[in-house]
């Protein structure tokens, strides 16, 4: 029988691994450990290996060891691979995949949910009500109606953003080098530019490469409008973070939403017991017109489910010599 071994398996997850175990002719070991140089020898014995983590799997003797153990895959239950050293993997003959759309419906909605909490100033207004304050002074807001979306990256998850804002009335415009004909009733392709200067939310959906990284700085916040809100639902290093927190210091947008940052990996999915070990972060947290999520955009129990099944399904097709539609070395 084919043995997996699944790292960093949260407590939400077990449930479903235990119903794909139960349904297909495969064991299935769980751990709670990320990959790691130091972990790496619990991969011995078994057919293929699948983890989800924030930080890096670790360096190149990872990847030398899982080939030593005649490992050939390395499966990411999440869709960011920027955690993977894909030369690495290459160079040891393994192949890693990912799950590029678990359900771009969990992040979209989490994103309407910032942007209704921007646009309201609901941040804002429970900052005052905690202190007796009641007042309407400066919380008057527009309506998503009258709104121009500006979205950056309208792949699997920026199309399903796009269109929620759509439904809800907005104009949507998206900057992305592939121009989708099924969205043409959706969005208006425009350049980067035209987004952050005209847009009254932009809002993130891109991956993290060499191009993207700190692709949001004080340039590009410069460009926005006074009036505009910044939403990142992608990748926390797509935003230069002491740059964000300059514009937001400066009045230069009008507020942000997060729910990636820059060294999230120390912070996220843990209490921490009221220590915050990120300057920046901690900036954010005190502002009211800033709401910062801890990376929660994919947990919906669909998306749980769906990163558990889809792993696990190109895992075994890979062992089986059948390959993936999710291959990314």
């Amino acid at each position: 029988m084919m043995k997996i071994l699944m790292y960093n398996v949260r407590t939400d997850e077990e449930q479903d691994i235990s119903n794909y175990q139960a349904s297909h002719n495969v064991e299935i070991a769980t751990n709670h450990v990320p990959l790691s140089d130091d972990t790496v020898e619990l991969a011995k014995g078994y057919d293929g290996i699948i983890t989800q983590q924030h930080g890096s799997l670790g360096s190149e003797k990872v990847y030398e060891q899982l080939h030593s153990f005649g490992i050939k895959q390395v499966g990411l239950r999440i869709t960011g691979y920027e955690i993977a050293n894909l030369d690495a993997a290459r160079k040891n003959d393994l192949v890693v995949t990912n799950v590029p759309a678990y359900s771009p419906r969990s992040v979209s909605e989490l994103v309407l949910a910032h942007a209704m909490w921007l646009v309201r100033h609901m941040g804002i207004v429970t900052d005052r009500e905690s202190q007796g304050n009641f007042s309407w002074d400066g919380i008057e807001s527009g309506e998503i109606h009258d709104m121009t979306v500006g979205i950056i990256g309208a792949g699997k998850i920026g199309s399903a953003v796009a269109r929620i804002f759509r439904a809800l009335g907005a104009t949507v415009i998206a900057a992305d080098p592939i121009k989708r004909p099924e969205l043409n009733d959706t969005l208006t392709y425009v350049d980067h530019d035209t987004v952050f200067k005209t847009a009254d939310i932009v809002t993130m959906h891109t991956p993290l490469t060499d191009e993207t990284h700190h692709m949001i700085d004080t340039e590009v916040f410069k460009k926005m409008k006074p009036s505009a809100f910044f939403i990142n639902a992608s990748r926390g290093p797509v935003v230069k973070t002491e740059d964000l927190v300059s514009a937001l210091e400066n009045h230069e947008i009008a507020g942000a939403a997060i729910d990636t940052y820059e060294g999230e990996s120390a912070t996220v999915g843990k209490d921490l017991n009221g220590e915050v070990p990120n300057a920046n972060l901690q900036k954010l947290l005190k502002m009211p017109n800033v709401n910062v999520s801890p990376h929660i955009g994919f947990y919906t129990n669909v998306a749980v489910k769906n990163m558990v099944d889809i792993a696990l399904d190109d895992t075994i097709s890979i062992l089986n010599g059948n390959g993936s539609l999710h291959i990314v070395s």
